[in-house]
């Protein structure tokens, strides 16, 4: 009997232990399989009629904002716009609508073209509106905030314009909050 509970007892931790293995493997295997290039990422247009490829972008900066048209940062639609003219030849700027905080995204597609354009004379990539947090995260956004997808860094999303610059191979480069001028040396020393 005490020739079988000790049996039991070994058999019993070897499964544990092969348990546990497999486990922290598949993790592994998971995590390293997960990090993808900003590349990989697809979203639809501001006006939903074409499909924006970020692979278009290869051998240029991106910087990912996220924007809103009634915020206190939404000037910097302006400085946005300056900087995607200034390294126009080096730099892609996509803003990413959103409505997350305090609903200062409130418009319609249309609506929010026609704001950028007429105030601020926007003309850099603008997708769709989507959520750069929580439970229905753009995969974009989880990539760009998330250390296990992107390889680099994680980031959190605390408001309007925060910013994410990708760098002229698809990896994830540098965050900068809202309060981070588009035109500030931060941004503009990695471009040049």
């Amino acid at each position: 009997m005490k020739k079988y509970f000790y049996s039991v007892l070994v058999l019993g931790f070897i499964g544990v232990l092969l348990y546990s293995y497999s486990e922290a493997t598949a993790k592994k295997y998971v995590v390293k399989t997960a990090v993808k290039t900003f590349y990989d990422f697809n979203i639809m247009s501001l006006d939903g009629k074409s499909v924006i490829m970020m692979k278009d972008f290869k051998g240029k900066y991106i910087l990912c904002v996220n924007v809103a048209s009634k915020c206190g940062y939404t000037s910097q639609y302006a400085d946005l716009q300056k900087l995607a003219d200034t390294y126009k030849n080096k730099l892609v700027i996509i803003g990413f609508p959103c409505n997350q905080f305090m609903g200062q995204e409130p418009g319609t597609a249309d609506e929010i073209a026609t704001f950028c354009q007429k105030n601020y004379g926007v003309k850099f990539v603008l997708t769709e509106k989507i959520d750069v947090k929580g439970a229905n995260t753009n995969p974009i956004y989880q990539w760009l905030t998330n250390k296990d997808l992107n390889g680099v860094n994680d980031a959190t999303i605390k408001w309007n314009f925060n910013k994410i610059m990708i760098d002229p191979n698809g990896n994830w480069l540098s965050y900068f909050p809202s309060g981070t001028a588009p035109l500030s040396a931060e941004i503009t020393k990695l471009i040049k």
